[in-house]
């Protein structure tokens, strides 16, 4: 019965969410560099006529970046999405999307003015019933090809600068898999030659808010996908773990009994194809990805290099990088010291806040441990587990945020690695949103971590001590009350009980018989609908 549901489900829904849109991949849409497509509701251009948006000029950034790419003019990316377009949808108030179709993260109804936080939760606190559909929709997802997106399989040059689109269709799940590897892959510099320190989401300020974004995108997508509002991804805390206890037939799939590197056959995912793992073959070839399976998933935890990583995070390195004050210093890369983001991402000492590139800790810490396609850059979101490892990074981000309350200033305006100052449009996100969008608390984007919820001191700030200050207010009135209360009960006994002694001496008279009142069934429903109330 369940497999019925999903192949149903598998043949329902063409949906999805991300980077080019199909009503973009034209030569005439690519030839205007516009990408401002109608939306569906008024069937005018970014919802005009409806006042949810209109088309305009991008307007970048002019903020000088650092030096570690020392080129300009030779990467799609550089200046995003100035390459292919310069004109698209500016979406007004709660609206959002390609064509401003959408709501703001955080807001839902017909006109995105219902706000909303949802949960985020530890996977082994989901029933087996959550669990199952959290698969199911992976699934789902692998399967689904989406209707709106599609992914260029050439340069812009190779496309003769839009007159020939070379583009593919993509299911949704390996949508953001591309989108993952796009953002962090070499620079082709023509004929055998590339430069490989570049990457718009890695070893800089934006990897926070884009991986941030990233899960923002696949949640909404799965939503879509499935109808399931109430859907998020669930995180996995591995602070002290001493394995990869979600590497179970259980949830993300043990090893093959006969081959370490494979899932067991009975996996959801031991059948999961994965794509955008063949870096040296395309910069050889000076070609992208073009989303062609190329063989099954691999990881074997923990037969990784030990020295490089020695163990898994602990309690303490998460509490000494939240410790850290400043969220980025010096040259703002993978050398940086004492920085709050190069210590999270793992390439600085969760001891001292030390860059030592001899060693991988914290998230890096989990890639390398996983010693597979997660250890891949490019490829890693092939693994489901990334999703999971992702969202409990961004939890403490999340704590890092509320702890130290930044201005949106602390987030770097100038001088940080390329695509990554504040105002620069992360790659390869269309519609487009800035690093410094998502510089701010979750619950501003709709979102919370359950084990936060928990521990947050300004949920009783905010909604217990104001109960316990009124309370205080007012409790002389309420003793006072009770007293009151107390006496008027104790005069109406002694009355109650005169009148029944006066009763008793008087001469009884002959009674009516007395039934028990018979209610109708409607009454008796009535009645106990109301107690229960």
């Amino acid at each position: 019965m369940f497999l019925a549901v999903l192949y149903c489900l598998l043949w329902s829904f063409q949906i999805s969410d991300g980077h080019f849109p199909r009503a973009c991949a034209s030569s005439k849409n690519l030839l205007a560099k516009e990408c401002c497509p109608p939306w569906m509701g008024d069937g005018s251009p970014c919802g005009q006529l409806s006042g949810r948006g209109s088309c305009q000029d991008i307007l970048l950034s002019s903020a000088p970046s650092g030096p570690q790419f020392p080129f300009k003019g030779v990467d799609d990316r550089e200046s995003w999405p100035s390459v292919f377009y310069n004109r698209t949808c500016q979406c007004s108030g709660n609206f959002m999307g390609f064509n401003c179709g959408n709501c703001k993260f955080g807001f839902g109804g017909p006109n995105c003015t219902e706000k909303r936080v949802l949960i985020r939760r530890n996977i082994f606190d989901l029933s087996v019933s959550e669990k199952n559909k959290f698969f199911s929709y992976l699934t789902l997802a692998k399967h689904t090809i989406s209707s709106v997106y599609v992914i260029p399989t050439g340069t812009y040059g190779q496309m003769n600068n839009g007159s020939t689109p070379m583009f593919n269709d993509i299911n949704i799940y390996d949508l953001f898999v591309w989108m993952h590897y796009y953002v962090s892959r070499d620079t082709l510099l023509g004929g055998s030659e590339i430069w490989r320190d570049i990457d718009f989401a890695h070893e800089a300020p934006g990897f926070l808010p884009w991986h941030r974004l990233f899960l923002l995108l696949w949640e909404q997508e799965i939503r879509e996908l499935t109808g399931d509002e109430n859907f998020t991804v669930p995180y996995w805390d591995w602070r002290d773990a001493e394995n990869c206890d979600i590497c179970t037939d259980e949830y993300l799939g043990g090893r093959h009994p006969e081959n370490p590197n494979l899932l067991i056959p009975a996996s959801f995912f031991s059948s999961w194809q994965i794509i955008c793992s063949r870096s040296e073959e395309y910069n050889s070839h000076q070609v992208l990805c073009d989303g062609t399976p190329e063989g099954p998933l691999l990881r074997n935890p923990g037969n990784h290099d030990k020295a490089k990583t020695p163990r898994l995070p602990s309690s303490a390195d998460v509490e000494f990088c939240l410790s850290l004050t400043q969220y980025e210093s010096g040259s703002m890369d993978r050398t940086a010291n004492f920085s709050f983001r190069n210590t999270l991402e793992g390439f600085a000492s969760p001891l001292t806040g030390i860059a030592d590139p001899s060693q991988s800790s914290m998230h890096n810490a989990l890639h390398i441990f996983m010693n597979g396609i997660m250890s891949q850059v490019q490829g890693s979101a092939n693994d489901p587990i990334f999703l999971l490892h992702h969202a409990f990074v961004d939890s403490i981000f999340e704590q890092w945020l509320r702890r130290h309350r930044p201005l949106l200033e602390v987030y770097p305006e100038a001088n940080a690695p390329i695509g990554h100052n504040r105002d620069s449009y992360m790659v390869p996100f269309i519609p487009l949103y800035r690093n410094g969008d998502f510089f701010i608390t979750s619950k501003d984007l709709g979102y919370d971590y359950s084990y936060l919820q928990e521990s947050d001191p300004g949920f009783y700030r905010n909604y217990i001590e104001p109960y316990l200050e009124q309370a205080s207010r007012i409790w002389p009135w309420l003793l006072g009350a009770a007293l009151v209360g107390a006496v008027i009960a104790a005069a109406l006994s002694g009355l109650s009980s005169r009148l029944c002694l006066q009763k008793k001496k008087k001469k009884k008279q002959p009674q009516e018989e007395r039934q028990p009142l018979l209610m109708d069934k409607d009454d008796y429903h009535s009645l106990l609908y109301q107690s229960h109330l």
